[in-house]
């Protein structure tokens, strides 16, 4: 049993974190773009990026910013231009949205971080930025949570928010936190932002190592498409209000801690990789037996980032031909006639043959998962064994789909 519980108000409910998202005119829809994360006293602050070499002028910023001082106060998010392979131009804009905001704050350039999503190529409509910023500011609060979760969306169906309380030396300890992906979602990391807020006192190094755990544990385990994006960031504040005794070194607390903030961040992948462009169906695969784990998740994320499989799974095709094929070809090392494969509770294969299993109930099990008729709601489950290693990991994806093609086809037009 989790040692922690859910609770409302996404990166608000951990305390001293009021955030806002409001409509500034930066996207021609008229819908919230723009967005607000504020910690009301100094918290330690913690990133990672993506791994593109054509990066958004917010992506280097934030790596400047975080390299020179490991601490910030306040996320700015728009959305509508991801002000990505922009120039000087765009550095520009970045540097004059941070001082922006810090005006209105009282509080300096180097204690805001930034983020931005859209369509690549395209500049910050600065004159709206700079038109929303003070309304921004002004509706920031303890119930804006949801707000900033709608504002940072592109493409997204659905908000994606997820807070969590813990009991740490009988204090309460909360995690919370909001992103944004549907497509362009192979990361390291993807089309994809994380914003996580937290109330525990932890150290700076520990912050950051228990992030870089926790995303290679979510968000770089979900593929859409196989694209990884030029604006992927993960942003992490913890600002010490639960007033616990910080945490600085390996610990049960700083376990409890990371293990929570891993399930924030695995909840927050799972919505993304559920919300893919086009999907009908999330897909789970879950590997074991390999070397280690990193092999076990280099296996299991290719399976899942898999067209054919994709593909497979969006016609309600239990070929596991698909399955076997990209296991093999994932770069580690197995015996064949070690695998097994599973499709629900459904045997495919036995230690490399084939097994006898009933087709139409197979393809029923995709029908329904895709029908949302399971407990596990939408996930097609995929469970791949490789041999006798102690490896394991698990990787989540979506099925490929008519619909994809289409909003990709037509995105800037």
């Amino acid at each position: 049993m989790a040692d922690w519980q859910v609770v409302s108000g996404g990166v608000t409910a951990p305390k001293g974190f009021i955030a806002a998202g409001i409509a500034a005119g930066l996207k021609s829809t008229g819908k919230k773009d723009l967005a607000l994360i504020l910690s009301q006293t100094d918290a330690i602050a913690a990133g990672v990026f993506t791994t593109s070499q054509v990066r958004a002028a917010c992506v280097d910023y934030c790596r400047q910013s975080l390299q020179a001082k490991a601490s910030a106060r306040a996320i700015l998010c728009n959305a509508g231009q991801a002000n990505a392979a922009t120039g000087e131009l765009g550095w520009n804009d970045a540097i004059e949205s941070a001082n922006l905001l810090s005006q209105q704050l009282n509080i300096a350039p180097d204690e805001v971080l930034l983020a931005s999503t859209g369509v690549i190529g395209q500049r910050i409509k600065m004159e709206q930025l700079r038109q929303g910023i003070l309304p921004l500011v002004r509706a920031a609060d303890e119930k804006g949570g949801a707000d900033a979760a709608k504002a940072i969306t592109t493409t997204d169906l659905v908000i994606k928010e997820i807070a969590l309380e813990t009991t740490i030396e009988g204090r309460p300890v909360r995690i919370g936190g909001i992103a944004k992906g549907s497509g362009m979602i192979a990361p390291n990391m993807a089309t994809m932002l994380g914003f996580v807020t937290c109330d525990a006192a932890v150290s700076t190094s520990l912050w950051h190592e228990m992030l870089k755990r926790a995303v290679n544990k979510s968000f770089n385990q979900i593929t859409v498409d196989g694209d990884t994006s030029t604006n992927d960031c993960v942003l992490a504040l913890a600002n010490g209000q639960s007033r616990t005794t910080a945490i600085t070194e390996n610990s049960p607390n700083a376990q409890k801690l990371e293990a929570m903030l891993t399930e924030v961040c695995q909840y927050l992948a799972k919505a993304i990789a559920r919300d893919g462009e086009g999907a009908t169906c999330l897909i789970e695969v879950q590997v074991s037996g390999a070397p280690n784990d990193q092999g076990a998740a280099q296996v299991a994320k290719t399976i899942v980032g898999s067209s054919l499989v994709k593909s497979a799974i969006f016609g309600r095709d239990p070929n596991w031909g698909r399955i076997a094929a990209a296991a093999g070809r994932a770069g580690v090392k197995f015996h064949q006639d070690e695998l097994d494969i599973d499709l629900g509770d459904i045997a495919l294969m036995r230690n490399g043959q084939p097994q006898d299993f009933d087709r139409d109930a197979a393809s029923n099990y995709l029908k329904q998962a895709a029908a949302g008729a399971y407990l596990t709601a939408d996930t097609v489950l995929i469970t791949v064994n490789i041999g006798v290693g102690s490896g394991k990991s698990t990787a989540w994806g979506c099925d490929l789909t008519y619909k994809y093609v289409e909003i990709n086809a037509e995105y800037t037009t």
